[in-house]
């Protein structure tokens, strides 16, 4: 037995196997019906207790994540998955497990109080673990998902340089879908090595954490725009919005699955989205700006989901058009991007 204990004090009693010491991380849930193993190897969950709120998690294997890294630190699921004997190979993975959770009450939690920080334990020491919680931080993970050095993808006639935070390996395959010659680059590569790269565009990726700490790279972005053509997606639009004048603020309890509807205001059209994120473009900042227009909101809250320059050729989107897991109903935006190389 173990129980998740949430900083708020609440504790969600579930069953897990082996040797578990103390994990802990911000708790945040996932509303997809599939896709779990495109969530496991995504590195925007790096470090993350993943919550699955659809209730049979595990019903069609998990032979597309072999060999492959995990980023959540834990997950935390409803059901008993198909048999003991997919439970038992998932338990082989570097990922605590812990199930016969009610996952939709931790989600209606975190719905009313936001995301927080959690510990998944195996002891009864709950007053010791939520004071704990309560006085520790988490230190943002780009730093530990990025590339350590540049790399190029096939290349062909037009190049794109890709700043990693942490990017999904679904992006990385919809460009080269499209003949661009990649070269990527560590998060915290510098604007001249980059642009001496002679890139036609540069593509900010997705990646876990919040932008506001990562000042180095906000200031590296600003000597880029205006350089070539830039699209940001997820964390890379946020550092985007950053570098343009834009504020960022945390959100209540983020948006997290493939179901997400958002409204393309120049097409005047709504898309079913997948997203990730826990932090958010304040719209006011951008109303604000008078060298920047909304181009994509959220149906469900109104948040910002897109922004590009009226002048310069520049895009980003916080969620991601290339799905997994989720839809490609967005995948024109990546052709967007391409008409401005």
């Amino acid at each position: 037995m173990a129980n998740l204990v949430m900083k708020n004090g609440a504790v969600f009693p579930g069953e897990t196997t082996g040797n578990l010491n103390k994990i802990v991380g911000e708790v945040v849930f996932n509303t997809s019906i599939v896709g779990y193993e495109e969530v496991l190897t995504d590195p925007s969950y790096k470090g993350q207790i993943v919550v699955f709120t659809y209730p049979s998690i595990g019903n069609y294997g998990f032979e597309m994540i072999k060999g492959k890294n995990i980023y959540p630190k834990a997950i935390v699921i409803q059901n008993s998955w198909v048999n003991e004997d997919i439970f038992e190979e998932i338990n082989q993975l570097p990922i605590v497990i812990i199930r016969g959770v009610d996952t939709r009450k931790i989600a209606e939690l975190i719905r009313d109080e936001g995301t927080m920080l959690g510990a998944i334990i195996k002891s009864n020491k709950f007053e010791e673990t939520v004071k704990y919680l309560n006085t520790t931080t988490i230190c943002n993970p780009v730093a530990q998902v990025t590339c350590e050095s540049k790399y190029t993808i096939k290349p062909n006639i037009k190049k794109v340089a890709v700043l990693d935070f942490g990017i999904k390996e679904g992006i990385l395959n919809h460009l080269i879908k499209r003949n661009l010659n990649l070269e990527v680059f560590p998060a915290f590569s510098n604007a001249k090595e980059i642009l001496d790269s002679d890139p036609d565009g540069i593509l900010l990726s997705n990646g876990p954490g919040d932008p506001r700490e990562l000042q180095s790279v906000i200031d590296t972005i600003k000597e880029l725009i205006g350089k070539v053509p830039i699209m940001g997606i997820c964390l890379g639009h946020q550092l985007l919005s950053l570098s343009l004048g834009c504020e960022v603020e945390k959100m209540k309890y983020g948006h997290r699955g493939g179901n997400h509807g958002v409204k393309d205001l120049k097409l005047d059209k709504t898309f079913i989205t997948a997203q990730n994120h826990g932090y958010v473009v304040k719209k006011e900042s951008v109303l604000e700006n008078d060298q920047l227009e909304i181009s994509h909101i959220n149906i469900n809250d109104g948040s910002i989901e897109g922004i590009c320059h009226k002048k310069l050729p520049v895009l980003s989107i916080q969620f991601h058009p290339e799905g997994s897991p989720g839809t490609q109903e967005t995948e024109y935006l990546f052709q967007k991007f391409i008409n401005l190389l």
